[in-house]
């Protein structure tokens, strides 16, 4: 969501440690410590410092200057005071399952934090108004976030009269935003995941000097994406396997898509007419 919206998360540890994190300027590294926390907020009040280093990828006194800067005295108080607001909940013990079971285990996880965001759906349903208006619809995903812009764009093409993907980048990418915004493009909307490159962060920001409003999806409320973008709604990434895994940011995309439709009047006789013609041609297999 963006910055001065909240998180739209409901009561939860997650949501209580948003919370905790909201109105710091955290460095990188903090974000990712962050991140990390929220990710895991079932367990964190019972992990040490060095555990948490290690979930988080990063060095045991980062965590002790991460604690600092959120105001406590260390990590114990930060500890302490976790377990006063985000008290456990029950979790699934999976120290028996293999590692392709973990994975999927970690991606329902990434789903149940995902239902717990929709629970306030006003963002989406903003979101969704937001790029229903766009004429056109320009749609933003570089690299492993390529195929998350490719999908939203292939089913918005058919109830949205006007989509454009942006799926390459280079010297053109700021050329076609330009021709979008003469167009008459109000909104962007953009994917971005792990690893993020940094020719996203900087055509958001330049999308938003030529006047359209950034809707991102990401896989977190700190990615580096969230400076440049006007609203941001996260879904976490799976990290268990040699390559992240997106089921999360894949679903909240086709959450977006009904919002749009919501919005679309035209929409069901668009996805009609569309079946009619697909099936004078014989264009599936029934």
């Amino acid at each position: 969501m963006s910055a001065d919206k909240g998180t739209g998360l409901t009561d939860s540890p997650a949501a209580r440690l948003q919370t905790l994190f909201e109105g710091h300027r955290l460095t990188p590294t903090q974000r990712r410590i962050a991140h990390s926390m929220v990710r895991r907020a079932a367990d964190v009040p019972f992990l040490s410092s060095v555990e948490l280093a290690e979930l988080a990828g990063v060095s045991q006194p980062s965590v002790t200057r991460f604690a600092v800067a959120l105001g406590f005295d260390g990590y114990p108080a930060l500890r302490r005071h976790l377990r006063d607001v985000a008290p456990a909940e029950p979790v699934v013990d999976t120290t028996a399952y293999n590692e392709y079971q973990q994975a999927v285990e970690a991606e329902i996880e990434n789903l149940r934090h995902l239902a717990e965001v929709l629970a306030d759906p006003a963002p989406v349903a903003r979101a969704g108004r937001l790029l229903a208006a766009s004429r056109p619809l320009p749609v933003l995903g570089l690299r492993a976030a390529a195929s998350q812009a490719y999908g939203f764009a292939y089913f918005a093409a058919k109830v949205h009269p006007d989509v454009r993907l942006l799926h390459e980048g280079g010297s053109m990418l700021q050329d076609r935003i330009d021709a979008a915004v003469r167009a008459g493009a109000t909104a962007l909307l953009c994917f971005a995941l792990p690893r993020h490159p940094r020719e996203v962060v900087e055509t958001l920001a330049y999308a938003r000097e030529a006047g359209l409003f950034v809707v991102t999806v990401a896989d977190s409320a700190f990615a580096p994406v969230a400076k440049v973008s006007d609203l941001l709604l996260p879904a976490a990434v799976g990290t268990g396997l040699a390559f992240d895994t997106a089921c999360a940011p894949m679903l909240l995309g086709r959450v977006l898509l009904e919002a749009m439709c919501d919005d679309l009047p035209e929409a069901q006789a668009r996805l009609e007419e569309f079946d009619a013609r697909a099936a004078t041609r014989g264009l599936f297999v029934e």
